[in-house]
């Protein structure tokens, strides 16, 4: 098992292997499989070791995005209170809606197979969710169960919020087609990216266990476990967080460079180790940032290429078409005309 491995949880994945929702003969495999790499349940919630996602696919090798989502609702299914590790007191203590999304900024802690990009507006606040398991079936599972995770646990911690919404890039699985009020309409397919929308009152929603001292004190030791975790994370998440806090877009090979005390040539040789380039890095950053952009409807297209870095509005959609395959206004629409 690699460090910079993506996973899951090691205290979430191990109530999916005791609980019913997977069969026999899969737990049986997940065992084998943990066996084999020298490691088993209580190691991995004792060393507070992700579960790898490699091993769903080891598993399911014919997983396909249907199962994928299956996975995914059978994962969530299982979440609890306590499913989190450093993340599950502060989330039993959060006062509102908006602190409990907060501790998602968090979440590397505990799970690097998911990412979230948050966008506030005057609408409320919108969070993409996007994997990185370099894997379109186990992307489309990490993102399931993240988002539905998510769901499940707003309505332990603040009752019925059926307001928030949790929208899909894939189609409706052939298990939900006879199911289309699925989550009383929280759940939406074919959307032009995956993300959560918490409407602006929906956010001010106060807690069950609210606890103000408590949450404030556990803020403090997250952000200091963050900062711990530096010294191992890969050198993509170094770079992908630096381009994330560059709202503007404007951070450079140098300046990145310059930031992680290396050399440009180091900086290369380290991301081409990872796989990956720096413009590889930074275009998923500046994809993922236009098409949030874009679900606001109150930004126009020509401000949305002026805040990511675009001379012109032109350079800017043959880009996004490049990335997406559409222009940025067909992309708008597909999400705005639903």
């Amino acid at each position: 098992m690699s460090l910079y491995e993506v996973g899951v949880p090691p205290f979430a994945f191990v109530q999916l292997l005791e609980s019913q929702a997977l069969d026999p003969d899969a737990v049986a495999r997940f065992r084998n499989v943990m066996t084999r790499e020298g490691t088993n349940e209580a190691l991995l919630i004792q060393r507070e070791v992700q579960a790898p996602l490699r091993w769903f696919r080891e598993v399911y090798p014919e997983l396909d995005v249907d199962q994928a989502i299956l996975l995914g609702f059978a994962f969530a299914e299982q979440a609890q209170l306590t499913s989190f590790g450093p993340l599950s007191f502060p989330l039993v203590s959060a006062g509102s809606v908006a602190e409990i999304v907060e501790l998602l900024t968090y979440l590397p802690l505990i799970s690097t197979a998911l990412s979230p990009q948050f966008y506030p507006s005057e609408h409320g606040l919108t969070i993409a969710l996007t994997g990185h398991t370099s894997d379109p079936a186990l992307d489309c599972l990490v993102v399931t169960y993240g988002g539905l995770a998510v769901l499940r646990l707003l309505d332990m911690l603040a009752g019925d919020v059926s307001t928030v919404r949790l929208h899909l890039t894939w189609p409706v699985p052939t298990f939900l087609t006879n199911h289309e009020d699925v989550l009383a309409g929280r759940l939406l397919f074919d959307s032009p990216m995956s993300f959560l929308h918490v409407p602006a009152e929906t956010l001010s929603e106060v807690c069950r266990f609210s606890d103000p001292l408590a949450y404030r004190l556990a803020i403090v030791d997250l952000k200091r476990a963050l900062d711990q975790r530096s010294g191992t994370t890969s050198f993509s998440e170094k770079v992908r967080r630096l381009l994330e806090e560059d709202h503007a877009g404007q951070r450079s090979r140098q300046s990145v460079a310059d930031e992680l005390s290396i050399s440009t040539s180091t900086l290369k040789r380290r991301l081409f180790d990872e796989g990956t380039t720096f413009r590889e890095v930074r275009e998923s950053c500046l994809r993922e940032r236009a098409m949030l952009r874009l679900l606001d409807r109150s930004i126009s297209v020509s401000e949305i290429a002026t805040d990511l870095g675009y001379s012109d509005i032109t350079n800017f959609s043959h880009a996004f078409k490049r990335w997406t395959g559409r222009s940025p206004r067909e992309f708008w629409h597909a999400q705005h005309d639903r």
